[in-house]
């Protein structure tokens, strides 16, 4: 199956994503909780698929937005499923015109994820 790495600051929604991923047969190879960790836990993991909760605290200079731009700098064929509240759709917009490959908006439906995942993961 799939390495996936997860992006969100709040450590309860990296254990959710995390349970339901793995259930599925996936590795986590990686979690982060900002933004500028992301990108750089990205480089050492090189994951197949990125869920990125795209607002975050700024704690840095890198937003959720950023990371995306950033992450498809470093990996064109990169593949990034943004997983955010719904109240933020312009930068939701955003972020799929830079490359994310698609939205799921909190809280997470399960079976929406694992369906999202695995036609994410199906096309190159």
């Amino acid at each position: 199956m799939a390495r996936i790495m997860i992006v969100d600051d709040a450590l309860f929604m990296r254990q959710m994503l995390s349970k339901i991923l793995t259930s599925e047969g996936h590795e986590i190879c990686a979690e982060a909780s900002t933004a500028k960790e992301a990108v750089e836990k990205y480089k050492t993991c090189n994951p197949d698929l990125v869920t990125m909760d795209i607002v975050m605290p700024m704690m840095e200079e890198l937003d959720g937005i950023g990371a995306v731009k950033e992450i498809l700098k470093l990996d064109p064929r990169g593949k990034v499923l943004l997983v955010s509240a719904m109240s933020q759709q312009p930068i939701v917009v955003e972020a799929i015109r830079l490359g994310a490959k698609d939205f799921l908006s909190k809280p997470i439906n399960p079976e929406r994820l694992k369906e999202t995942v695995k036609n994410i993961l199906a096309n190159p």
